[in-house]
């Protein structure tokens, strides 16, 4: 098994996903958090938002396509005036370059760069070198860059690899109670998958 190692990390407060992490996301790193949609990639990097933002810390959100949900950010615990919503209208070229301003800017506790509707074509396409530049961007720094995406993209660039899938709905009287979800560290690759639920609320 490869070691973890020690870092400052951001914690997401989901104690499976932290131990899998080795306490969380690491902060002067990148990584990537990828699966297919409804996976649970999204919740948590809206734990990782909600616990720097409750530290007092500011985040930015890098919506490619117009994704992010501020009623559903603020209810996983986010706290919408200490985050930088940068919206895209779907246009990758802009996304890189605003994703690129941003963590240049420095002074983020998280920045979020969601590309979880590009198809995984298209960001494949996506130069190697623009992702090892964030990544010196944020080296140094105590800023954790979290990529969503539905598969990995930096690779060789990213300090950790984590896969999210579906694992299967809850239903009671006709009503959805519940999801679960599974976690997988895949770099470096650990042999443990962590099992993740979510309750619905109402």
């Amino acid at each position: 098994m490869a070691a973890l190692t020690a870092l400052e990390v951001l914690p997401t407060r989901l104690e499976g996903v932290d131990r899998l992490m080795g306490g969380g996301f690491p902060r002067g790193g990148l990584t990537e958090i990828c699966g297919p949609a409804s996976s649970g990639r999204t919740s948590l990097a809206l734990a990782a938002l909600a616990t720097a933002t409750a530290e007092g810390e500011c985040c930015a959100y890098v919506d490619t396509d117009g994704v992010f949900d501020p009623q559903s950010a603020a209810e996983a615990g986010v706290k919408l005036e200490r985050l930088l919503w940068v919206r895209c209208a779907g246009s990758l070229e802009n996304a890189l370059r605003c994703a690129d301003l941003v963590v240049q800017a420095g002074g983020f506790g998280a920045v979020v760069f969601d590309l979880g509707r590009v198809p995984p074509e298209t960001a494949r396409r996506i130069p190697a070198a623009h992702w090892f530049r964030l990544r010196r961007a944020v080296e140094g720094t105590r800023t954790a860059l979290l990529i969503v995406a539905q598969q990995p993209n930096a690779k060789a660039a990213a300090s950790r690899i984590l896969e999210m899938r579906r694992g299967g709905l809850e239903w009671s009287g006709g009503l959805l109670q519940g999801a679960r979800r599974q976690a997988t560290l895949r770099k470096p690759v650990r042999p443990e998958t962590v099992c993740l639920e979510w309750r619905a609320v109402g």
